[in-house]
């Protein structure tokens, strides 16, 4: 929890001057660390594990998704958990307002936005016909699933992915589908109870009370209920003088002296949004402190050199045949066609040698002359391929020649040239992959770099440690070293290994850009091994 005390900032603003009195122990020095203006910019959002359109769209612009960038450190495990908001205030208060501001002015990227409105409970039979005549009370916390509340947000701040329920205010109940949250540097956790359960307020790391005239809260409430919920004017009304504002007065405005921070005019308040604001970047920085770097990893690494290769690696046994497509695709002078030709051979020998890992379990069937055959079966749930793009793309066809109606997930990975970290851009996993076997695949492995992270997201997912599978055509042993240490139950396959990656992290000997080399594409100046283009869709 943040280590300021305050109680309240009172902020009066006018055209020529603005007066903050600050009441109760802590300094300002604290809400107001420096700020380095060096860098441009990064584009920021709210995130959901699904490509869509841009969530946040402001007056002025519209707010796409950054690439995320390292959450965890060497040993693969999340650094630190993700910094919580909490915004409470009485319905129509103006939390989601100051939610959607305090995002666009953030400047990082994965911010979470998690509505109290999704948790509202389903509602019986009785129950529905209450409320369809407003005679049901929303505004009381026996109204909110609490225990799923508090299970999602916990799990979100472990960088987990969760299932957010949908609630449907026409009918008053939850939707079929739900929807998939994952990937949080800040959560913004806002709703009229927001302050009313224990469990709930220890994951609170920020606690924002946003204090709003009760007038213009009413105005608020009879807009949006009437053009966004289909109400009547006279139902809204006898709903606020029966349940909205004595439980205002009952449950949330006593809560107000739980908050570090009460933001009076909501979204209007960009002085104290402001505050806000650079008191988290203060905190993620110190997350920044004690992450994955690149130039960690390839210490980590390095330091590994001189050590067996793990025991979790599987490389393909070098005959003629592979030996000779190795020749053929690594030489710089092989055509296009042969390259794919052969890189498909090699990819097929692979795909098999790693089903070989799989659990099997006996399997007896009777054979056309009428014998028993014992034999051996899959002993799993299902088997998902998940590429890593956009070379790992190039791997699917192999995995499908293979294995029957597979599943198949992408997750897109891309150096952040400026710091050389990688960054998480797209991610589109199949439902309910933690039950699953997973053939996490790409082409070439040198620092390791693209690699962790994948499987830190399927992690992140509930996958197994025991059952991700990571395939690739070629890999450094820096890189492979780098896996092994930080999941050491993840099992390795590739069809070959070399020695050495160069101070620009192209394995030597290597085998070029493969990326470029199998789509035809024109490498950039300062390409490595594990560069990763955007997807051609």
């Amino acid at each position: 929890h943040i280590s300021l005390k305050l109680i309240c900032i009172s902020i009066a603003q006018s055209s020529t001057s603005t007066d903050i009195c600050i009441c109760g122990e802590g300094s300002l020095d604290r809400l107001l660390p420096s700020v380095s203006t060096g860098l441009s910019p990064r584009k920021r959002t709210t995130s959901q594990c699904k490509s869509e359109p841009p969530l946040l769209r402001t007056s002025k612009r519209t707010i796409y998704t950054a690439g995320r960038p390292p959450w965890y450190n060497e040993h693969g495990t999340q650094s630190k958990d993700a910094f919580v908001i909490g915004l409470c205030g009485g319905s129509a208060s103006g939390k989601t307002t100051v939610a959607r501001k305090i995002i666009e002015a953030l400047d990082v990227p994965w911010v979470v936005l998690l509505s109290m409105d999704s948790f509202y409970k389903v509602l019986s039979p009785e129950q529905q016909i209450k409320a369809a005549s407003n005679d049901y009370n929303f505004d009381h916390p026996d109204a909110f699933d609490f225990d799923l509340l508090t299970h999602t947000l916990r799990k979100l701040k472990q960088g987990k992915s969760v299932k957010i329920p949908v609630y449907d205010f026409t009918t008053h109940g939850r939707q079929k589908d739900w929807k998939t949250v994952y990937g949080a540097s800040v959560i913004i956790f806002e709703g009229i109870m927001s302050f009313a359960d224990k469990e709930l307020l220890k994951l609170l790391d920020m606690k924002l009370f946003v204090d709003t005239d009760s007038d213009i809260r009413l105005v608020r409430r009879l807009r949006r209920d009437i053009s966004e919920r289909g109400r009547e004017i006279e139902g809204v009304i006898k709903q606020y003088n029966k349940f909205v504002k004595p439980a205002f007065e009952q449950y949330i405005e006593p809560t107000m002296r739980l908050a570090d921070i009460v933001v009076p005019r909501g979204g209007g308040n960009m002085v104290a949004i402001d505050l806000i604001v650079q008191h988290v970047h203060s905190q993620l920085e110190e997350v920044r402190e004690v992450t994955y770097t690149h130039t960690l990893m390839a210490a980590l690494a390095s330091a590994h050199q001189a050590q067996p290769l793990p025991e979790t690696l599987s490389v393909l046994e070098s005959t003629p045949q592979v030996r000779g497509m190795h020749t053929i695709i690594r030489n710089k002078e092989t055509s296009r066609d042969e390259f794919i030709f052969y890189s498909k051979r090699l990819m097929r020998l692979l795909i098999e040698r790693a089903l070989s890992f799989l659990p099997s379990q006996v399997h007896v069937v009777q054979t056309p002359q009428g014998e028993d055959y014992e034999g051996r079966t899959f002993h799993g749930k299902r088997i998902t391929g998940v590429s890593i793009l956009r070379a790992g793309e190039t791997m699917e066809p192999a995995l499908r020649a293979v294995c029957k109606d597979v599943r198949i997930g992408k997750i897109l990975i891309q150096t952040n040239q400026d710091t050389g970290e990688p960054e998480l851009h797209y991610l589109r996993l199949p439902k309910d992959i933690s039950e699953d076997h997973v053939i996490l695949m790409d082409c070439t492995v040198s620092t390791g770099a693209a690699a962790m992270m994948a499987v830190r997201v399927l992690l992140d997912h509930d996958v197994q440690e025991d059952k991700i599978l990571l395939v690739s055509l070629l890999m450094a042993e820096m890189g492979i070293h780098s896996v092994a240490y930080a999941f050491p139950q993840v099992k390795i396959i590739t069809t070959a290994v070399d020695k050495k990656v160069n101070d620009l992290f192209h394995i030597i000997p290597g085998i070029g850009n493969f990326g470029d080399r199998y789509f035809g594409t024109d490498p950039p100046p300062d390409w490595s091994d594990e560069d990763i283009d955007e997807p051609s869709y």
